[in-house]
């Protein structure tokens, strides 16, 4: 058999496999309308969007993965797959921190999948209101940075919104500077969100030394600004989304100051997620005015052998000088030892409010 002969004969391997998969790729999307049709007789309203379900099919199709095709490749195939079919039972719109081409909008994409509808809101508290009047399904807000911390914007939305948490994102951040300068040394202004600006300071010393630094609302809304704009001599920080969407030249990729930078998103509902068996919980306390009251809320933890991953503290915006602490844990509301710690704290604390338990992000 010539090498042609071979070639040809993978070739039609390759066509029948294809056709393979189509078939099953719509026996799938039948089963998603069959279970859209099961919901509506049922009368279950308008929760097709099962985060448990689908975070327990993730983490299937990533164990079962056999190779050559890396985890994250087949992740990534799968997420495309779930989201056209959800379309099918029913098209989801999503919030997140706009405009087009943000950080944001790429984790809402790499959560929900290309199907869905992003909807662009120019400030966080629009987000939560998008999902809170039902004119989004859901949102995505950013809530901390592996290198300088929460955002609290969006944590302080937590105190009076009744919005659930339920998801969460982790993306690897990589920021670029973009613009229309022919040379690096031409540049005399940049732009980008606080949050950039500060994950890329050590950069901006060494290569850009004297150079304005402007913040604005979004890294996207730098990059938008950049390009129509007509001095050359202003850049933008952002992601490489905003390049391609701006239509900018980047003038240095890659330039945030540790190359583990990464930015942990949280989605934002209105229902309740089911365990999965790798969930993370986050809780708003507020303590009473009284010595050792934070220990005393710490402890109900530390007994049960709960992990805490996150505590912050913010204003309470009710009384100066009182404060409400956000919790992360790992664990459930519904798994016993994060009942009773709960149970417990509830004795101990002012107030108690369970934002949300839901699956942790599979990192890759």
């Amino acid at each position: 058999m010539t090498e042609q002969d071979q070639l040809d004969a993978i070739r039609d391997r390759i066509d029948a496999i294809d056709e393979q998969i189509q078939e099953l790729l719509n026996q799938r999307a039948r089963a998603a309308q069959e279970v859209a049709r099961v919901k509506q007789a049922a009368g279950e309203g308008t929760v097709f969007y099962r985060p448990d379900r689908e975070a327990q099919v993730m983490r299937r199709v990533m164990e079962r993965n056999q190779g050559p095709l890396s985890g994250e490749t087949v992740a990534l195939l799968f997420r495309e797959i779930m989201s056209a079919c959800l379309a099918l039972e029913q098209p989801l719109r999503v919030a997140f921190l706009g405009p087009a081409g943000t950080f944001t909008q790429e984790a809402a994409i790499r959560h929900f999948g290309h199907a869905v509808h992003t909807e662009p809101m120019s400030a966080i508290d629009q987000v939560f209101r998008a999902v809170e009047t039902g004119d989004c399904h859901y949102g995505v807000a950013p809530i901390e940075n592996s290198t300088e911390g929460v955002v609290t914007h969006t944590l302080d939305q937590f105190i009076l919104s009744p919005l659930k948490v339920c998801g969460e994102v982790v993306l690897r951040i990589h920021h670029n500077l973009m613009g229309k300068a022919e040379r690096l040394e031409d540049v005399h202004t940049v732009y980008s969100h606080y949050q950039s600006l500060a994950q890329c300071r050590d950069w901006l010393t060494r290569k850009l030394p004297g150079v304005q630094i402007t913040p604005v609302a979004s890294n996207a809304l730098a990059a938008r600004m950049v390009a129509e704009g007509d001095d050359p001599g202003v850049a933008a920080i952002a992601g490489s989304a905003a390049a391609d969407m701006y239509t900018l030249p980047i003038l240095a990729p890659n330039i945030e100051d540790h190359p583990e930078n990464s930015t942990r998103f949280l989605v934002l509902g209105r229902q309740e997620v089911e365990p999965t068996g790798h969930d993370r919980t986050s809780l708003m306390i507020s303590a009473t005015n009284k010595p050792g009251a934070l220990y005393r809320l710490l402890a109900p933890f530390a007994d049960r052998n709960i992990s805490l991953s996150r505590i912050e503290s913010r204003p309470s915006r009710r009384e100066s000088w009182a404060y409400v602490f956000f919790v992360d844990l790992l664990g459930h509301v519904r798994d016993e030892p994060v009942a009773e710690a709960i149970r417990k704290l509830e004795e101990e604390a002012a107030t108690v409010k369970v934002l949300g338990s839901y699956p942790q992000a599979v990192v890759r």
